[in-house]
């Protein structure tokens, strides 16, 4: 009697410790982050040599025509009519061109813009699994614009605000697809110990979904025979596939400045940023830019530097001991990825004369390689 209950007791722990081991919960890494889920990503990159240096960090202190793209919000805070050109030969030998033109009016107090861009490539090779070293001559292009119409307003000395609304297309080949969307942002301007300190919000691209259509999506479907007519051949019918609606990239941008000097000859400000894209890691980003007028001769400089911490850049798929992978050579160091300089040179005598400006930006992408920026810029 003993052993029996000896062994039914042995018996009755086994099964508990069998049910505790069963309710140990798994934890299996996992990232939710919707990379390359959105479409026109585009819409991301800096149009203007002044914002690629400073890291696309400066929507808390954009007063010019770059504020077309950053943060419509600093185009009300422009004192003259201002037009601008840049041009950016891109990653993979893609080009992105950018015209804005911005015209005050109200006092001042409002602004209106007008902004174009286009990113894209053409003609390149079409490799197929028949032809996969492109012979038969066959090309295709990509072709992506958006048009922006922009509206600022001040509504008191401390607090602006404005719109971007933006009509955007897609052409992916034989395939295109068209979109809507508004950027908003809002500015906010005090003083510090005597100096300017400014704060922005805005968010990007919030709008419709993409969708493509096009030749390429037209396809012959073999149709399933009616039950009376099984064996009997069946001519395909013509079908027009059904293309993914795509998000845009939307991002939601939170930003400061401030001046740590700030005389009529000289100013330098230090800017910092956060970024919460809907298709990507958060981003961090810093930057400082020191303007310098030359004495009475009308000219100005401006040197710029930034750094943008990127976590989704860190990439590493063999503990960085493997010198190529997937067509990159990731034995050379990413350390410098992410750190932009640049700066301008600007020509205007008297606040009210006409001025014009140049600005270069060199941007480090890491194993993607580096990129150079150029716009040019008119004010009168």
């Amino acid at each position: 009697m003993h052993n029996r209950s000896l062994f039914i007791a042995v018996a009755l722990l086994s099964a508990a410790s069998g049910v505790a081991s069963a309710q140990v919960v798994r934890q299996i890494p996992s990232d939710n982050t919707a990379y390359g889920t959105t479409a026109a990503e585009f819409l991301l990159l800096a149009p203007t040599a002044r914002g690629m240096a400073l890291g696309n960090s400066f929507s808390a202190l954009v007063t010019d025509i770059s504020a077309l793209y950053f943060n419509p919000a600093g185009l009300s805070q422009m004192a003259r009519p201002e037009l601008t050109a840049s041009s950016t030969s891109y990653i993979a030998e893609t080009k992105y061109s950018y015209v804005g033109v911005a015209l005050p009016f109200g006092g001042g107090s409002r602004a209106v813009g007008f902004s174009i861009g286009s990113f894209g490539f053409n003609d390149q090779p079409v490799y197929t699994v028949e032809d996969p070293t492109g012979t038969t001559g066959e090309v295709y292009s990509v072709s992506e614009t958006f048009i922006g119409l922009t509206y600022s307003q001040q509504f008191s000395d401390r607090f602006a605000a404005g719109f971007t609304a933006k009509y955007i297309s897609d052409k992916l080949g034989d395939v295109s697809g068209t979109a809507f969307a508004v950027d908003f942002g809002t500015s906010f301007h005090a003083n510090i110990g005597g100096r300017p300190i400014r704060a922005a919000f805005t968010i990007q691209n919030l709008g419709s979904t993409l969708q493509h259509t096009g030749k390429a999506l037209n396809a012959l479907v073999n149709r399933e025979p009616p039950a009376d007519q099984q064996g009997i051949p069946q001519e395909p019918a013509a079908a027009s596939l059904r293309s993914k609606e795509w998000q845009l990239p939307i991002q939601f941008r939170v930003a400061l400045a401030y001046d740590l000097f700030s005389t009529s000859m000289s100013r330098f400000s230090l800017m910092g940023e956060f970024t919460q894209p809907n298709n990507n890691d958060p981003q961090f980003s810093f930057a400082g830019e020191y303007d310098v007028r030359l004495g009475g001769s009308g000219f100005s400089l401006a040197p710029r530097v930034s750094y943008t911490y990127q976590p989704a850049n860190s990439l590493d798929p063999a503990g960085a001991t493997s010198a190529n992978y997937a067509g990159f050579n990731t034995a050379v160091s990413s350390g410098s990825d992410g750190l932009a300089f640049g700066g301008g040179i600007k020509y205007r005598k008297t606040p009210r004369s006409f001025g014009f400006g140049v600005d270069y930006a060199y941007r480090n992408f890491g194993l993607l390689g580096n990129i150079n920026t150029v716009s040019l810029g008119l004010t009168w």
